[in-house]
């Protein structure tokens, strides 16, 4: 590939940093960097030394959404071949959003599109003070179809009535209280923010967090029936029973840090 599309960095204690790398273009998708980044995220979530993923982006931008001249070939594309590409990009928010290992979407600058859906896929978001959103597709004739899984849930059915019609910006203080980032702090504190996440993210036993991420997607949305309280009961038992629960306990009665903070590898 001519260019780096996307860069992986991993620094102790296991913090995996994956940056799209597209500044000139304000990180926007074509299918190439759509391709990179569904692949780096895979490497990331396989690599026993990562234990948190940052999702960040080069220059001014976060990710403008679609590549112009990415549209420009869609353009001439038939309806098979259109659906080829969307269900590329489909498949990178489903790995962004079922990897194992937490992730946070560390947000400097305008998020379009796109670019909105990676940061709802994102299991936490941080933004500078001055990032803006937009979900503006239908101004393009067109409608945010595969992010609208991730959007909505992170923002509510309501407010997705609201931005996926009008296409308005919004600013990052919105964003917070619409749930799509946790947190909004002044750009020279972003760096910062995103550390006090991977810090407190660092103390929970990896296999725990990975199950916790599976406890959210499957009890969301569902009604509290018997078939639902069984499947939960079995879920704590089996990581009591657990190497890392059993370790997670007896590091709490014994009053010392638990084998996965000191670097000591667990047993599956």
């Amino acid at each position: 590939m001519s260019e780096q599309t996307v860069r992986v960095a991993v620094t102790p204690p296991g913090v995996a940093t994956v940056t799209m790398c597209r500044p000139d273009v304000h990180n926007a998708f074509d299918d190439a960097l759509i391709a990179e980044l569904t692949r780096a995220l895979r490497s990331v979530d396989e690599l026993a030394t990562a234990r948190v993923v940052v999702l960040a982006a080069e220059g001014r931008s976060f990710s403008a959404g679609a590549d112009l001249n990415w549209m420009k070939r869609m353009a001439h594309y038939s309806e098979g071949e259109n659906l080829r590409d969307a269900l590329h990009l489909a498949e990178l928010l489903r790995t962004l959003d079922r990897m194992r290992k937490p992730t946070i979407a560390r947000v400097q600058g305008a998020a379009f599109g796109g670019g909105v859906g990676l940061v709802a896929a994102c299991d936490m978001a941080v933004c500078a003070a001055g990032a803006q959103f937009s979900l503006s597709e239908v101004r393009l004739g067109l409608i945010p179809a595969v992010i609208s899984p991730y959007v909505v849930q992170a923002i509510g059915a309501r407010a997705a009535r609201r931005y996926f019609l009008t296409a308005e910006r919004f600013a990052a203080d919105e964003a917070c209280r619409l749930g799509l980032v946790n947190e909004v702090v002044e750009p020279a504190a972003l760096d910062e923010a995103v550390e006090r996440f991977v810090s407190h993210l660092l103390k929970g036993g990896p296999h725990a967090i990975a199950a916790a991420k599976d406890l959210v997607r499957s009890v969301a949305d569902r009604p509290i029936e018997t078939a639902l309280i069984e499947d939960t009961a079995q879920r704590i038992a089996s990581i009591r029973a657990s190497a890392e629960g059993r370790e997670g306990i007896a590091a709490f009665l014994d009053k010392r840090t638990p084998a996965w903070m000191d670097g000591t590898e667990q047993p599956e």
